[in-house]
């Protein structure tokens, strides 16, 4: 396969390029300065693009299989300004009018185009199980979401099909939420934040490729899909099971309005939580090589 990735310098992106290369696929990275871009296995190429347009990277897609945009700020990387939503909503839909442009562009269009967002799209849900139909919120991170899975639906009117992947907290050793968790726990301080009842949809990174994987194959695959493991857990639960792996307590709550006066609206990535559940993967038939939590942080921590 030849496979085109937007945002391929991220935790998501480097992963997923590993693993195709290895079994020998052409693997396309895009950045904004190919010149920094460290740490790529080897085989991966890496080219420009300016993240907003087709310039320069529209006959790369020509004949291509897929093309998986994952490319937009971090929405965890500082307090949400007004300048810094902006910045996290116009990085995505800027990269899926560059996708669109692209795919317009080519005579040989990609098979599928692989887009990412995220379980923020259903906003706070309480206890309550949500599968694909549930429908979307009404805060910051939920109409950011639906506009990125917007951002690229043209493609389907070219005859392109499309899958958005609506990715939960990804676990990994190498980055991410996971290493940021650990922290407080390392000094026998961690436990959970806020009262702890909010749902965590987590997904160990192993299965996040390869569940993309899996959808870039699968030719009946569209629509949105839950990247989540199917057995989600509280955050104290979740707490409770990072403290067994490490042998530490889980007993220190960090205070919720405490955190919400120090992230501001940005709290609600640790405060609020889906109780997602990848309905339409399972139903297509993709096995979770890590469907319960404990497992996977053993993996990762062990």
């Amino acid at each position: 396969m030849i496979v085109i990735i937007t945002g391929g310098t991220g935790l998501i992106g480097r992963a997923l390029a590993a693993d195709l290369v290895s079994d020998g696929h052409q693997t396309i990275v895009l950045s904004r300065a190919p010149e920094r871009a460290s740490g790529l296995p080897e085989g991966v190429r890496v080219e420009r693009w300016d993240a907003s347009t087709a310039k320069g990277w529209s006959p790369l897609a020509e004949g291509a299989d897929a093309i998986v945009n994952l490319a937009g700020e971090s929405i965890a990387a500082g307090r949400w300004t007004e300048e810094r939503k902006r910045l996290i909503r116009e990085s995505r839909l800027n990269a899926g009018r560059a996708v669109v442009q692209t795919v317009e562009l080519a005579t040989q269009k990609p098979r599928v185009v692989i887009q990412a967002s995220g379980v923020g799209y259903y906003g706070p849900h309480g206890d309550q199980e949500v599968s694909e139909e549930a429908s979307p919120g009404n805060d910051f991170l939920a109409s950011v979401a639906r506009e990125w899975e917007a951002s690229t639906a043209p493609v389907k009117d070219m005859g392109v099909r499309q899958a958005s992947i609506r990715t939960g907290v990804v676990l990994s050793a190498k980055g991410g939420a996971l290493v940021r968790m650990l922290l407080p726990f390392r000094f026998f301080v961690g436990g959970p934040l806020g009262n702890g009842r909010q749902w965590l949809p987590w997904i160990h990174l192993a299965d996040e490729v390869a569940a993309i994987r899996f959808l870039i194959e699968k030719e009946e695959a569209s629509g949105p899909f839950n990247l989540t493991a199917p057995n989600p857990l509280t955050n104290a639960d979740f707490s409770r099971a990072v403290g067994r792996v490490m042998g530490r307590p889980a007993l220190v709550p960090a205070p919720g309005l405490a955190m919400r006066l120090a992230f501001g609206e940005m709290a609600t990535l640790l405060l609020d939580g889906q109780r997602a559940i990848p309905r339409r993967l399972l139903d297509l038939g993709f096995a979770f090589r890590f469907p319960h939590a404990q497992a996977a942080l053993q993996d990762l921590l062990g």
